[in-house]
């Protein structure tokens, strides 16, 4: 078979397995299994915390030990078992043990997934800088066909999204060993564990433009799950006021908007580095998350539906211009000798702390606006969040320094 479609293949099935439940598990866990906000939030932090160490740890095994598709394969696996177990759970503890093992599986693949697909392009004589995107979009197609599936089945509130997942898991865990082989490299080419972990990186923090940064990549990476978290149980509160429409129907379609928003915001990231700079296609990232989050306060799914797909569509800007331009600045401010540690680096931050401190302090402000009955103050919660936003938007441009020049910007995002 072509490799460009064995490669589709894989990158579809990597994000089918967290399209599954990564936006409906949290109103699973709220709706069905009964938990609190903070435990909810706690859950979802659990990536964060995978976050932190173990893309590094199963990097260097993969760099010295054992080949990655291999790698990726057990990974995938165990995973794919671990969410079977928690198909199963009912209690908070017992839950949250099994999702912070299943987080320690799945977040390594990410990487060990993108490195087997610049393995095989490679070997194969294609250029990876032009081949590859076109791949990695199958990811987020598959996310999108993952939540579509949850939803018409109706497993948007069972668990039977977690069966999906990990059966899907364990099919890619076994089609990854079908791979062309990646064996670990040579001794003098292996990264070690703080390059990986984009320890070594730190010492950009000594440059006042790059610390502000790196700190508010923290505070906006805190925002990047909070819509997964509670968006499908928001949903599912309007169930006694407008039990027939379509957002409460179909949860899960409607926010997957979201992500298709994604894929089409990730083609104008060139055009808007090139015209506007760093600086300012941050803080529409920033200035996107507070309409994000306030077009989910005062919108509904009866007659303010369009306020939420506006809400869906707008998240495109704010996830990608965030994550996606932060990535292309560091690679352009960091050493050539650093760069895979300065990358390391904002994943820390973003993915790591960010996503940890996100979901834990989620939960608490979720659970403030609880009633003792349970009743959950949505337009409260959602205003919290886009409050939260706002002072990063006005903060940001008065601390972060930097001047934009359009003829050093074309090289990297050419490239």
């Amino acid at each position: 078979m072509n490799i460009k479609l064995r490669l589709v293949a894989m990158n579809f099935l990597q994000f089918f397995i967290w399209g599954s439940w990564l936006i409906s598990l949290g109103g699973y866990m709220i709706v069905t299994l009964k938990f609190t906000g903070v435990e909810v939030g706690s859950i979802f932090a659990t990536m964060g915390i995978a976050s932190l160490f173990m893309p590094a740890v199963m990097g260097i095994i993969s760099d010295r030990f054992v080949n990655a598709e291999k790698v990726l394969g057990i990974s995938h696996i165990v995973g794919g078992l671990l969410l079977f177990t928690a198909s199963g759970i009912k209690d908070y503890p017992s839950l949250y043990i099994i999702m912070l093992f299943n987080s320690m599986a799945y977040m390594p693949t990410i990487a060990l997934a993108n490195t087997v697909s610049y393995n095989a392009l490679e070997k194969s004589g294609l250029d990876i800088m032009k081949s590859f995107p076109p791949i990695r979009v199958w990811g987020t197609i598959g996310f999108i066909c993952a939540m579509w599936m949850v939803d018409f089945m109706g497993a948007t509130k069972s668990p039977v999204q977690l069966y999906i997942a990990g059966g899907s898991a364990i099919l890619l865990g076994l089609y990854s060993f079908t791979m062309p082989k990646r064996p670990p490299l040579k001794p003098g080419d292996a990264r070690s564990f703080a390059t990986t972990l984009g320890l070594d990186a730190f010492i950009l923090f000594r440059s006042k433009k790059m610390a502000v940064f790196f700190i508010f990549s923290m505070f906006l990476g805190a925002a990047l799950q909070v819509t997964n978290l509670f968006g499908g149980s928001f949903l599912d509160d309007f169930k006694g006021r407008f039990p027939d429409s379509f957002g409460v129907q179909h949860p899960n379609l409607l926010l997957s908007i979201s992500q298709i928003s994604e894929t089409l915001f990730i083609l104008t990231i060139p055009f808007f580095l090139q015209k506007f700079g760093i600086k300012k296609v941050m803080l529409f990232s920033i200035v996107a998350w507070v309409f994000r989050f306030g077009l989910f306060g005062i919108g509904d799914p009866d007659k303010g539906l369009f306020l939420l797909v506006l809400s869906m569509i707008i998240y495109g800007m704010a996830f990608d211009f965030f994550n996606i331009s932060g990535s292309l600045f560091v690679e352009k401010e960091a050493d050539i000798k650093m760069r895979a540690s300065a990358q390391g680096l904002f994943m820390l931050m973003t993915n790591g702390l960010g996503a940890f401190f996100g979901g834990i302090l989620s939960g608490w402000v979720v659970d403030f606006f609880t009633s003792p009955n349970g009743i959950r103050n949505w337009q409260n919660i959602w205003f919290t969040f886009a409050g939260y936003a706002l002072v990063l938007a006005i903060a940001f441009p008065l601390i972060f320094k930097y001047k934009h020049d359009r003829n050093a910007v074309r090289g990297p995002v050419a490239h």
